[in-house]
């Protein structure tokens, strides 16, 4: 019979890896809530509805596929598959760069405008019910480092 040591449940972990479980829990959780939302109320994802926020954000309501991949933490091929879908059902275009033709843009659709519009309402209910509770002040520090973490600057929120 082989013998296996095994640590109990209460080893002591440090406050960093404490916090980044707890972080990807949340993420989870506000994920799988957001996508129920969404994905019932317009037929779209948390993931999508990203990304028509971060188009609609751009400058001229479009982005490079390679900085739209950035800002969504994905591949550029993964930001490709993303936006297949989205194209065939008129939210989002490509678009090519008349000085460079290995370089594509995506740009959100008048449609994909309407429509983060509107999903914006819900995502803003389901944000503040999450929040409640949570005194503003540490939501803004909360957000800053979740920033600071992700690499964020004001030209990538």
């Amino acid at each position: 019979m082989e013998h296996r040591s095994h640590i109990s449940g209460t080893a002591p972990i440090s406050p960093g890896l404490d916090f980044t479980l707890r972080l990807a829990r949340a993420q989870a959780a506000t994920v799988r809530r957001l996508d129920a939302s969404l994905g019932s109320n317009y037929g779209i994802s948390f993931s999508d509805f990203m990304l028509l926020y971060y188009l609609d954000r751009a400058p001229g309501g479009r982005l490079r596929r390679v900085d739209l991949a950035e800002r969504q933490g994905l591949t550029a091929s993964g930001v490709t598959r993303t936006l297949l879908p989205l194209e065939k059902i008129g939210l989002v275009s490509r678009q090519p760069d008349p000085r460079d033709a290995r370089v594509g843009y995506a740009a959100i659709t008048a449609t994909g405008q309407e429509m983060l519009n509107n999903a914006m309402v819900t995502a803003q209910q389901i944000s503040a019910d999450l929040l409640r509770g949570c005194p503003p002040d540490q939501v803004a520090a909360m957000s800053a480092l979740l920033g600071q973490l992700a690499g964020m600057n004001s030209s990538n929120t």
